[in-house]
């Protein structure tokens, strides 16, 4: 029995914490947390050690389905694709190119080849029909960044490890481990703040586990954020706490801004934002008053009716309490391989634009060139030019994460062509006319593209594969060239070579025209020609791509000085890594030669040269976000009763979406499929704890059990996203034994926010009863 150690980075959360995993035989049996991690030390969250028990599920598919029939069966990948040519091909050339829908999920963003490679089909594709689990979850926050500084990627991140206040609205960083603030070991950085005299705060109406680490615990009523923060503005110019500092010379708007919040004072929005005035005061003087703050709103400030105005006054009480870019609070990061605030001429740019084009049936506006996944059924639904007949999948699966659910699963069924590129056969490629699994985790090399962009520290770290992948499997990103041939008119045996090192060459042509980039100038034959490994071969792949991102960016210093591994640093000596990247400029050969990850430092200043916008200042003040500030303003004058129930989801720290629920290491324990509900609630409709009860919306209805707790705020109730896996024709042998019901049946494709097309996810008014008795709780509205 042979026995060895390797160490790569978790791909199955954003923390993207380091692991050792011991691998027998080529079979992973143990996984740790690898305590020599430049940013995770040792941390690991329950997620990481399932990753084992991932790869070898027994109902992960290792072989391509099609459909025959009403029964989907095993076949070989030139079989498979041969089906995706006949079905896709007559009906593009029928009914054109948006005829065909593009569903890009979750885990895309945790694989480096579906990151890289899916835009590349999308853009081949050439449909305005282009969905994404963004629209599900962070549009708002892309949305509002993108007006203010220039781009989706301008997040600014919680500098967790060095901010004396930090102030949390609608996150549980406890058990997402940080999103869109890549941070492992939240706790322990929480923790850290307060150790060293911080204040943590956070608003929720629920006691999450974060909430109970805080020093405070703000009840706020779901959706009620956008109000709190615009009062909490109104506080600090009313007050005279505006405090931009050096700030002032690039930030406009400031006026229009004090003008906006001037209607909002703490004591007309307490009621309806559920907390009361002087506490909304105390709230805006004590984020004034720290040495150091950072405002970080996330998924319950994003799925709300007013997710980008909420996005966006997150930042505007950054900036104007002087925290934005500034060490201790909040920072736009270097990362490694460069994103669009490092590109390109500092200090302007053509800015963010969205609504380029609108959705078929109602209009919905494009952001990142995509459309809300709220328009996803009707447009599947509803006949004439531009009916999306067939869907591909990349990694998603929206009969589960997808509003009203229900309803689009029947609209699934009746596609022309469902094309599925995904591990498992879940609620949605059971409806599939062909599946196409990648290969696991372990059997693929893997770069954090996404979520080093968005940690609170610089850090990159490459990982190869762990195991051998079948030598017939393609990899994910061959996989997705091959369906580019198909939609390009090429055929299903294109040669995926070829095309892959044309996309490097012409990523290498885009440097070369950039004046600004390390490969200014160069020949981008030269630059493919000379991404090479350790053995003088070329990279092919994600490899190639990520090498030349990282020679590129902020850290690199293009190809005419690289470095070769052995030289003058022994893979493995971190210090001689580190001075081999200060002589030469960062690589891939340097990352593979530091195992454990590379430091590139904390987050720093980097203002105005990050800033995108074409005025070359921060916008504090988009009009379109003014313009939706009467909608607000507006709701004010609606009734709070106090007998209504609103829903909102929650997370669970072994939970990611739907796609890992049917690992055993993740599944036992209590039952955490239940709805939440305060024990005045239970009281006043007659439901014992444990009981079966009916959740009512305007979309549907599901039965779940009751978990009658004190964590809620009264009128409130919560029930987790991307359980219901009891589906007919889904393979799923644990998760079926522990199905749980999907909250998406009630969630109401209807209702939207208007400026990101986000759908409503938390706050939704429902009724709630025992199962054998009669309503008595009518919905809000």
């Amino acid at each position: 029995m042979s026995t060895r150690t390797a160490f790569r980075t978790c791909p199955l959360c954003e923390a993207t914490c380091g692991l050792e995993v011991t691998v027998q035989d080529d079979r992973p049996t143990k996984v740790r947390g690898d305590r020599r991690d430049v940013f995770s030390h040792g941390f690991l969250c329950p997620k990481g050690v399932a990753l084992g028990e991932l790869h070898e599920d027994p109902d992960r598919l290792r072989a391509p389905l099609v459909r025959r029939g009403d029964r989907l069966v095993e076949c070989t990948w030139d079989e498979a694709f041969a089906e995706v040519q006949r079905l896709l091909v007559p009906l593009l050339d029928d009914h054109g190119r948006d005829a065909c829908a593009l569903y890009l999920g979750n885990p895309v963003a945790h694989s480096p080849g579906a990151t890289l490679y899916a835009p590349l089909l999308a853009k081949a594709l050439r449909s305005r029909n282009v969905f994404s689990a963004s629209t599900l979850d962070q549009m708002p926050k892309h949305v509002s960044v993108g007006k203010m500084f220039g781009t989706a990627l301008s997040v600014p991140i919680p500098d967790l490890d060095r901010t004396d206040h930090l102030l949390v609205l609608g996150a549980n960083p406890l058990a997402s481990n940080g999103s869109l603030m890549t941070a492992p070991n939240a706790r322990g950085r929480l923790r850290a703040i307060r150790a060293r005299g911080g204040r943590v705060v956070v608003v929720d109406p629920r006691r999450s586990r974060t909430a109970e680490e805080a020093d405070e615990h703000v009840r706020i009523r779901p959706g009620g954020d956008a109000l709190l923060l615009l009062a909490m503005v109104h506080v600090l110019f009313a007050e005279e706490r505006v405090a931009l500092g050096r700030l002032g010379a690039f930030t406009a708007g400031v006026e229009e801004v004090r003008a906006a919040a001037e209607p909002f004072s703490p004591e007309r929005v307490a009621e309806h934002c559920g907390v009361a005035a002087p506490d909304i005061r105390r709230l805006a003087r004590e984020l004034s008053d720290a040495p150091t703050a950072a405002v970080y709103g996330r998924l319950g400030t994003c799925t709300v009716p007013f997710g980008t105005v909420t996005s966006w006054l997150v930042d505007v009480l950054n900036v104007l309490t002087g925290n934005l870019d500034r060490e201790g609070g909040a920072l736009l990061t270097t990362p490694a391989i460069g994103t669009q605030h490092t590109r390109g001429a500092p200090g302007h740019g053509r800015g963010m634009r969205t609504g380029r084009w609108t959705s078929r049936v109602r209009g919905l506006p494009e952001a990142m060139g995509e459309l809300p996944t709220a328009a996803l059924t009707e447009e599947i639904e509803t006949p004439g030019d531009g009916q999306v007949r067939a869907l591909i999948t990349v990694g998603g699966n929206p009969a589960r994460s997808a509003p009203d659910s229900g309803r689009l699963e029947a609209a699934l069924a009746g596609l022309d062509a469902l094309i599925c590129v995904d591990i498992y056969r879940n609620e949605t490629t059971r409806h599939a006319h062909v599946v196409l699994p990648p290969p696991s985790a372990l059997e693929r090399d893997h770069f954090d593209v996404v979520f080093t962009r968005l940690a609170v520290r610089n850090v990159a770290n490459w990982s190869p594969a762990v195991l051998p992948r079948d030598e017939d499997a393609p990899d994910e990103w061959e996989i997705l060239l091959r369906l580019l041939g198909v939609v390009t008119g090429q055929g299903p045996n294109v040669d995926t070579a070829m095309i892959d090192r044309y996309v490097a060459v012409e990523a290498a042509r885009r440097e070369s025209g950039d004046e600004h980039s390390p490969l200014a100038g160069a020949d981008p034959e030269d630059v493919v020609a000379r991404l090479v490994d350790a053995h003088g071969a070329p990279r092919v792949g994600p490899a190639r791509l990520v090498d030349l991102m990282l020679r590129a960016g902020p850290y690199g210093r293009g190809v005419a000085d690289g470095w070769v591994p052995g030289t003058d640093a022994a893979p493995g000596d971190v210090d001689s890594v580190l001075a081999a990247i200060r002589a030469h400029g960062l690589t891939l050969a340097a990352l593979e030669a530091a195992p454990h990850g590379v430091d590139l430092g904390p987050l720093r200043p980097s203002l105005p040269d990050a800033l995108r916008t074409p005025s070359g200042s921060i916008e504090l003040a988009p009009e379109e976000f003014l313009a939706d500030l009467p909608r607000l303003e507006a709701t004010l004058a609606d009734p709070v009763d106090p007998d209504a129930l609103v829903l909102v989801g929650r997370r669970h720290l072994r939970s990611n979406n739907s796609w890992l629920h049917n690992l055993p290491v993740l599944t036992g324990g209590p039952e955490r499929c239940t709805l939440q509900l305060h024990p005045d609630d239970a009281t006043r409709l007659g439901i014992a704890d444990g009981s079966t009860v009916r959740v009512t919306s305007r979309a549907g209805a599901v039965d779940a059990p009751a978990e009658v707790t004190d964590a809620l705020r009264p009128g409130v109730v919560s029930l987790p996203h991307g359980w219901g896996h009891d589906a007919d024709g889904a393979r799923l042998g644990v998760a079926g034994l522990r199905p749980g019901t999907n909250s998406n049946v009630l969630t109401d494709d209807r209702e939207v926010d208007p400026l990101s097309g986000t759908v409503v996810l938390n706050g939704i008014p429902v009724t709630v009863r025992a199962a054998d008795r009669a309503a008595v709780s009518a919905p809000a509205g």
